[in-house]
């Protein structure tokens, strides 16, 4: 089979800066914002308040909505095909203590000096730290990992974001979109009533399997038509619904969206979190390859324009 697998390279994401978005981008944050002044730190309501930006509830999405019959394709409104600013307002409304960075993560494709705003990511909003909490936080860590111990960087009642773009300078649309809710305390459903939801949302699954998790795929053709068991693509076209994971894209494969329920450790049935993500592989391909395509088209022309402006304008060598 035909599949292209497009790396996911982390780098430290600094601020907007480190997918050269403009500062202006809804909910984006100011890397300078959130400090009440002096030495005072800001709360995690007032960073969420001064790094949100213009957020407009409920969204405008000016994107056509999914066609009559089509699969359903969204994570809470969130779904392939929209633009990089539509998928971000859409994330910010569903909770005003999420906060969106630009992803430090990007495919290892040539872009030709061009910067591409290639995803972004939301959590909530902490409270600002000082130098002693940033390095017992630190120090912990470190001493974690040293003994393998299990770590979570969620707590119950949040959620985090993970949306992945493509798309030439400011047409980014989005390809992937994966989330994580930790239900709160006390509130926790059984596993099998998330299961009830999601398949009712998105229809009867082409696989469900319980291990220690209840995992659950919708697979689909480039064409839309659902996979089930006969079908080569069943175990070929996976998905993604951990917001901290990676993409594969494959233009044999269609829209995959994937849940995945974790138990609560004190009893296994209720639900702790859930993770749910949907990807356009055959889209998020066309939309990847395509868009280096016209790069390396856009860079050719750059250079035959200088090279023609060269033989017109340019000095003569003194020999």
């Amino acid at each position: 089979m035909n599949r292209t697998r497009f790396a996911m390279a982390l780098v430290a994401a600094l601020g907007v800066a480190a997918c050269g978005s403009d500062d202006d981008d809804i909910g984006l944050p100011d890397p300078s914002s959130g400090r009440r002044g002096g030495e005072d730190l800001a709360s995690a309501e007032e960073v969420a308040e001064n790094t949100r930006g213009d957020v407009d509830c409920p969204a405008d999405i000016d994107t056509p909505e999914r066609a009559d019959g089509a699969p359903v394709d969204d994570v809470v409104g969130v779904r392939p095909g929209l633009t990089y600013d539509e998928a971000v307002n859409v994330v910010l409304c569903t909770h005003d203590m999420l906060v969106a960075t630009a992803d430090g993560r990007g495919f290892n494709i040539q872009t030709y000096g061009q910067t591409l705003r290639q995803g972004f990511g939301a959590r909530f909003a902490e409270a600002e730290k000082s130098s002693q909490e940033i390095m017992k936080e630190m120090q912990e860590g470190f001493m974690a990992r040293s003994g393998n111990a299990v770590t979570q960087d969620m707590l119950p009642g949040q959620s985090k974001w993970s949306v992945t773009t493509m798309g030439l300078p400011q047409q980014e649309r989005v390809i992937s979109v994966a989330r994580e809710e930790w239900f709160a305390e006390g509130k926790n459903p059984t596993r099998d009533a998330v299961a009830k939801a999601l398949i009712e949302k998105y229809g009867t699954p082409s696989r469900d399997l319980t291990t220690s998790q209840r995992m659950i795929w919708w697979i689909y053709d480039p064409r839309g038509r659902l996979a089930t068991e006969t079908s080569p693509l069943y175990t070929q076209c996976g998905g993604i619904s951990d917001p901290d994971g990676g993409t594969n894209f494959s233009p044999d494969c269609g829209l995959v969206v994937h849940a995945q329920i974790v138990p609560m450790p004190s009893n296994p049935d209720l639900a702790q979190y859930i993770q749910v993500g949907v990807i356009d592989q055959a889209g998020g391909y066309q939309a990847i390859t395509g868009t280096e395509r016209a790069l390396a088209a856009g860079d050719a022309e750059r250079q035959a324009r200088e090279t023609r402006e060269a033989a017109e304008n340019a000095d003569a060598p003194q020999l």
